[in-house]
């Protein structure tokens, strides 16, 4: 019995350990809702707020050494290399005051007025999509444009990460995006542009010589109606302001892809000197051409290096051609 008493636990004792165990199971059952919140918050996409969508060109600017300056061009058209991007941006703010959704068809850009609609055409497989551009990059050299996933997937290079593309403005629908959205604060509004005075038509006839008498007026005939214009189409641009944050539909066209080569530009000049000394300066980089063509109006003449048979190559010739001192050299895709 004294045995048994030494080793018995008192009822305060026994009310200790049963409140100890109470805590420490509360404790972690806290534990592992706080590990199933984190566990959810991490797993599940954010909730994305409504945001604060602006139109925004944005000032000449600068990464890594490389100035870039937005700007309006309707006529924008460029190849070259497009990556994709996602769980990374997912929720959080454009460029512009949107929220980014990666699944959504949307993409970043490094000049084009934001948001402003694009086509994208992969030359790879000849996947076409428009695309809504409302952030900007992707700041990597060699990459013309930076893709939501969603759009990635819709384009088949989800996998492959980057692809040969074709990027071509939609300049009617960027126009109604522009009207439709209220300008970034910290931008100028644009001063509006004053219409020429319309002018009547003039009609003439001849006059006599002089001392000859002028013939009597013809009878003047019975005015014709005037032709009753047809009414004009409705307008589309308030379609586009009621909801100027909805991506265009995700409609993907089909072309037959032809073949493509990639080339490093490193420079364009209008005097055929001033190319060819450029050429003689990369030559040894590896093989350097002139190509002439035709911009605007004027003559110019291209100093390119390739073709170039793989991405990797040509990353690392880009990279060669930068350190070389042309920080504006570029990889492009021809046709």
């Amino acid at each position: 019995m004294r045995l048994f008493r030494r080793f018995a636990p008192s009822r305060a004792s026994c009310l200790i350990v049963a409140v100890s165990l109470s805590l420490a199971a509360c404790a972690e059952t806290e534990i592992v809702t706080n590990t199933a919140k984190e566990i959810t918050q991490a797993t599940a996409p954010p909730a994305a707020p409504a945001g604060h969508p602006v139109y925004k060109i944005g000032k000449p600017y600068e990464v890594a050494g490389v100035w870039y300056y937005p700007g309006v061009d309707y006529h924008y058209i460029e190849t070259g290399i497009a990556s994709w991007y996602g769980p990374d941006f997912h929720g959080k703010y454009t460029a512009n005051g949107e929220i980014f959704d990666m699944n959504e068809v949307t993409a970043a850009h490094k000049t084009l007025p934001l948001p402003s609609i694009v086509r994208v055409t992969n030359l790879e497989n000849g996947r076409a999509l428009l695309v809504r551009v409302n952030d900007r990059g992707p700041f990597v050299n060699g990459r013309i444009i930076d893709l939501s996933r969603r759009s990635a997937q819709l384009l088949g290079f989800e996998a492959a990460g980057t692809t040969k593309i074709r990027v071509e403005i939609v300049a009617d629908q960027s126009r109604q995006l522009a009207a439709s959205l209220p300008r970034d604060p910290g931008e100028k509004e644009p001063e509006p542009s004053i219409a020429a005075v319309p002018r009547a038509p003039v009609e003439s006839e001849p006059l006599p010589p002089p001392g000859a008498t002028a013939p009597p007026p013809p009878a003047q005939a019975a005015a014709a109606p005037k032709p009753v214009p047809p009414p004009a189409p409705p307008k589309v641009i308030a379609a586009v302001a009621a909801d100027p944050v909805a991506p265009p539909p995700a409609v993907v066209t089909q072309v037959a892809p032809g073949p493509t080569n990639m080339y490093i530009q490193a420079g364009a000049f209008s005097q055929f000197d001033n190319a060819n000394r450029l050429k003689a300066v990369l030559s040894p980089l590896g093989q350097t051409q002139i190509t002439p063509v035709q911009i605007a109006g004027q003559q110019m003449f291209r100093v390119r290096l390739g073709p170039i048979g793989d991405l990797p190559a040509a990353d690392r010739m880009l990279e060669r051609v930068i350190k070389a001192g042309y920080k504006d050299a570029q990889l492009i895709v021809a046709e």
